[in-house]
């Protein structure tokens, strides 16, 4: 049997931490790609060393990129992973560094476009939704094989910190975030419950407000502990159940950022971005996109979400158009 392949482009903590997870979970073969040379050879390889006492065969591959020919061992890959990007540095503007991370995202858009326009693409490198929409921009490749990470990281989020305040197993815990990533998210209390036990009917809303509150500001809480990194366990198996539900054709149903269009983006007022809303997520990638109805307090978080969506679109457009 062929074993199925994904190429993860970046292999800093959250890149390496998907290659370990993918190849843990016998997932298919992982190419590691990064621009930092050796060390995508190296995280590569030191996977790979541990796959006799985890009972996996698996090939774990890295590929310094500064090769232009480097790209090419991407080719026909099922799943593509891309965390490659900057961050934010002192005395850069959120502009800039969106601009850096576009050229970028332009970047690996090409190199997929020439070897592997067929895979499902799976985009991490922030912001998520924003980082999607670039990538689609330049590689043309379809929007239902896209998907951003986003609603994935922060219902796991949200999940975790309900199944601590109530002392109950996280499995049993079911909520969601939809929206953008990060500060504009949109909780779905009313959907939210425990083994369907609206969490409403457990904690006081103050309680709820403030879980919601910390599950928004949830990655910089990471980042004010590690001072000098931010969050890659979380982000890295929430990456990993995407590719799991695309390889092994799951089904899962997971919020991410996915392209609205058609019925759908008249739906949810939002036409022609990738934001975060419940998807189906199967081996053509995107099957199925959710339309959820909002209570008139939802909806005023969901407007000012897409604005802000929109609003960083525009400024991708811009500076594309100014590299033509």
């Amino acid at each position: 049997m062929v074993r199925k392949k994904i190429s993860v482009v970046g292999a800093g903590n959250v890149g390496a931490t998907v290659a370990q997870f993918v190849a843990l979970k016998e997932l298919g073969d992982v190419y590691l790609f990064d621009v930092v040379d050796g060390v995508p050879e190296g995280k590569g390889l030191d996977i790979m060393e541990g796959n006799p006492h985890w009972g996996t065969d698996v090939e774990v591959k890295g590929f310094t990129t500064t090769n232009p020919e480097a790209y090419k061992n991407m080719e026909n890959s099922d799943v593509i992973v891309i965390t490659a990007g900057l961050a934010r540095k002192p005395g850069m503007s959120r502009d800039d560094l969106l601009n850096k991370n576009v050229e970028i995202m332009s970047d690996v858009a090409r190199n997929v476009k020439k070897y592997s326009p067929n895979s499902k693409v799976v985009v991490v490198s922030n912001p998520a939704d924003i980082m999607a929409y670039a990538f689609q921009k330049v590689s043309g490749v379809k929007p239902e094989y896209i998907m951003g990470l986003g609603g994935s990281l922060d219902s796991s989020r949200f999940r975790t910190f309900l199944a601590m305040e109530l002392n109950v197993s996280v499995e049993d815990v079911n909520a969601f975030v939809i929206g953008g990533h990060g500060d504009d998210m949109v909780p779905f209390i009313r959907y939210s419950n425990v083994s369907g036990i609206p969490i409403s009917n457990l904690l006081s809303k103050e309680k709820i407000d403030e879980i919601v509150k910390r599950t928004r500001f949830g990655g910089g809480e990471i980042v004010n502990y590690l001072k000098t990194g931010s969050a890659y366990y979380a982000p890295g198996i929430s990456i990993t159940a995407m590719v799991e539900s695309i390889i092994k054709d799951k089904h899962r149903v997971i919020p991410c950022a996915a392209y609205l269009e058609g019925d759908h983006a008249r739906h949810y007022g939002a036409s022609g971005i990738f934001i975060g809303v419940p998807i189906n997520i199967g081996a053509n990638g995107v099957e199925k996109i959710y339309d959820m109805d909002f209570t008139s307090e939802e909806k005023q978080l969901w407007e000012k979400t897409v604005k802000g969506v929109q609003e960083n679109c525009k400024k991708v457009d811009d500076f594309l158009k100014s590299k033509n």
